[in-house]
């Protein structure tokens, strides 16, 4: 079977807009997380996120372009790029046919959506754009991604909810796999700081309200976490065949060996609180890697900070690895760049590979108050040296949606 590698990462998020940012902030457990300043919040319960700040994607995108872009887009292309330079890829020698793009998205472009409503409300049909359904599809990200850099082999767009870009990862090993491409950027964003976003998951009773401490607002499996805070963001991955990056003599990042997905079939939004979904779409994580349960050193856990998630989760973990659960370090980098939706698994997954590139656990800070419930190794609140040989991340989505991918440090 053909190998899969990684040799190109990008990321837009609150933690930083480069991956040399991104890693730094990770690494040192700083907190992404501050008041909503892209708009009035002021009369909502929740009245923080995870933005993104200093963003500028004039680099990537005339300032033409972004008119007719929705900000979901600009962030994938600027995550692209940052993806595809990091690569090396030249793009005046590659076969476009056999390079492709997979972009998931929670909720795609809503930005737009909720401009272009108060338009329709106040000024009527006839003064709508006419880049409207362009911009708010939510395959927009891919379809861009695939225009701006010529890429004309498999492309779409995976919806999930919080699991959409854990799907577009894993879609993409599988065009390599079945020898339909070379090349595949995947990964997923989301840019669903808006009013109507945030009112609704407010409504859903899944936020925090700690809006006094923004940076301590993120808390997974601490016994005193109260919801889960809203992200946006992009993070993009090269995959290649090992074939095609060694023939180019590309700089290898690491190896993705697998992945596993199911669904819970239970609750639109609830998890399976006895977590057997969670703990066999791991194992089957490492079984298609061809590796052993033991074998496991560290896991991004989706870890939102939601006491029936976290509940699960852990459970999960137990089931699945059982004795071994106690010997994983594991960490909920949502603590400090917040919940990404559908962009959540690709940047998590990112972290995943930096963790395996550098021999560094990220942490899971807020963790100050033990949980009963949920006692395992959370690498709290400081980063710590580790030698990861291989990994795993987990994302989880309204829907039951269950994705685990598996990453191992590449070995020629």
């Amino acid at each position: 079977m053909k190998r899969v590698v990684i040799t190109g990462l990008g990321v837009v998020s609150s933690l930083g807009n480069t991956v040399e940012d991104f890693t730094t902030n990770l690494f040192a457990g700083k907190s992404g997380i501050g008041n909503i300043t892209k708009f009035d919040a002021s009369s909502f319960r929740t009245r923080i996120a995870g933005e993104v700040k200093d963003f500028n994607p004039e680099p990537v995108i005339n300032r033409k372009e972004t008119r007719r872009i929705d900000t979901v887009a600009q962030y994938t292309l600027v995550a692209a790029d940052a993806a595809i330079k990091m690569a090396s890829l030249d793009l005046v020698s590659e076969n476009m046919d056999r390079c492709g793009a997979i972009v998931g998205s929670g909720i795609g472009g809503v930005e737009t959506w909720e401009k272009q409503h108060a338009v329709l409300l106040n000024d009527g049909a006839d003064r709508l754009s006419p880049f409207f359904v362009p911009m708010m599809i939510v395959n927009s990200p891919s379809g861009q991604t695939a225009i701006k850099f010529g890429f004309k082999g498999p492309n779409f767009a995976v919806v999930s909810a919080c699991a959409s870009s854990g799907h577009a990862i894993a879609d993409a090993y599988n065009q390599i796999i079945l020898d339909n491409a070379d090349v595949m950027l995947c990964g997923g964003a989301e840019a669903s700081i808006t009013p109507l976003s945030v009112a609704g998951f407010i409504s859903l009773q899944a936020l925090s309200t700690r809006n006094d401490q923004p940076e301590k607002a993120s808390r997974p499996f601490d016994a005193d976490r109260d919801g889960f805070i809203m992200a946006e963001g992009a993070g993009i991955i090269l995959l290649e065949s090992y074939e095609h990056a060694k023939k180019r003599g590309a700089r290898i990042i690491a190896e993705m060996t697998g992945y596993g997905y199911n669904d819970d079939a239970y609750h639109i939004t609830a998890p399976d609180e006895s977590g057997d979904g969670a703990a066999k779409c791991m194992e089957m994580a490492v079984k298609r890697s061809n590796k052993k349960l033991t074998d496991v050193d560290y896991l991004n856990a989706h870890g939102t900070s939601t006491k029936l998630n976290d509940q699960m989760e852990t459970l999960a973990v137990k089931k699945c690895f059982k004795e071994h659960a106690y010997s994983i370090n594991i960490s909920s980098t949502k603590s400090m760049h917040g919940h990404m939706l559908g962009a959540a698994s690709a940047v998590e997954s990112i972290a995943t590979i930096l963790a395996l590139k550098n021999s560094v656990i990220p942490p899971t800070i807020n963790q100050e108050k033990k949980d009963p419930a949920c006692d395992l190794n959370y690498t709290p609140n400081q980063a710590v040296k580790r030698d990861i040989k291989f990994a795993l991340s987990n994302s989880f989505g309204f829907g039951g949606h269950n994705v685990t991918l598996a990453f191992s440090k590449f070995d020629e």
